[in-house]
């Protein structure tokens, strides 16, 4: 079995992307209860820290259903939309097969290859050298590729990249990452939306703090104790996000070679995108990409090294590093 079909690994991301979907309630509710936490701490008087508590889970009991139906509305926007949303935000546009007639051909035989629906294809004219794939199924999918790396990288290597991606949709890793950022997004927005209105209350975290309408007593706590659930859901779900399994590079890095059966033609792509694969994106969507140069380490790091994957694929794939 090819490395591209590995059913272990397709069999993980459909579980995964059941998990995410599942897992979704569980942590809207622990934001919004740091969220009602955060609202009895600015508003409500209260005698003790026990009484804001219970008054803070009698709160959540009143909104859970709005926030329900408001996170509904997210996703159906997010599930629909998700595309256009990546395009605008990295400046992405169609590329016509007269445009790019070897790029198109190159894509076009590898699909024939193994029999699967061809993408449409896009471009983003920046010098920087990069590509993803996007979408949630056969008919959605996208290989999105720079201006850079169509330009710098010789045919061979171009059809490693591609191949690369092409990997990534028959492994599923698309759908799965697509899930993760619509599933993260609406953290995002709660927890920023929070910080905004605590900070135009008026609230010091840490010093002294005095509710709009009521006193003082066990509405620091209250604050503190709401900023740290917040903070505890929105890294519970970052911390899912970025532990998507960091193999599926090793894996597509394979299965692009198990496509071309040529390893060096990666190996070689990725020391020309080493260093020169940064495009003007959101964190959501440079995860997506073949390599993301990004600060984080750990958990937080979503691509393996280049100087490891090349290793991989000299060792593993008969390349020469």
């Amino acid at each position: 079995m090819g490395a591209f079909g590995l059913q272990t690994h397709i069999w993980n991301n459909n579980l995964k992307s059941v998990l995410l979907l599942a897992g979704f309630p569980v942590l809207l509710l622990l934001l919004m209860y740091g969220l009602s936490v955060g609202y009895v701490g600015l508003t409500a008087p209260i005698d003790n820290l026990g009484q804001g508590l219970r008054l803070a889970l009698d709160h959540l009991g009143r909104i859970w259903p709005f926030a329900f139906l408001a996170a509904g509305v997210w996703f159906l926007i997010a599930w629909f939309s998700y595309q256009k949303i990546i395009e605008a935000s990295v400046g992405a546009r169609g590329l016509t097969r007269k445009e790019a007639p070897d790029l198109y051909n190159t894509l076009e035989n590898l699909c024939i290859a193994r029999g699967i629906t061809m993408p449409t294809l896009n471009v983003i004219e920046t010098p920087a050298l990069n590509a993803f794939a996007s979408g949630l199924s056969d008919k959605s999918y996208k290989v999105t590729v720079t201006r850079g790396l169509i330009e710098t990288l010789n045919d061979e290597e171009v059809e490693a990249v591609l191949a690369h991606e092409l990997t990534h949709i028959m492994n599923k890793d698309v759908r799965l990452l697509i899930i993760a950022v619509i599933f993260v997004g609406i953290f995002s927005f709660f927890g920023e939306l929070l910080f905004r209105n605590m900070f135009h209350a008026g609230v010091r975290v840490g010093g002294h703090t005095r509710s709009r309408n009521g006193d003082s007593r066990g509405g620091g706590a209250l604050i503190l104790i709401a900023v740290a659930v917040i903070v505890i859901a929105y890294l519970l779900a970052l911390v899912i996000r970025f532990s998507l399994s960091r193999k599926r590079e090793y894996l597509a890095d394979a299965g692009s070679v198990d496509l071309t059966r040529n390893p060096d033609a990666m190996i070689s792509a990725l020391r020309k995108i080493s260093g020169r694969s940064k495009v003007e994106a959101p964190n959501d969507i440079q995860q997506m990409m073949v390599e993301n140069q990004q600060p984080f380490a750990g958990v937080f790091m979503t691509h393996p090294p280049i100087d490891k994957r090349i290793e991989a694929l000299a060792d593993y794939a008969g390349g020469t590093s």
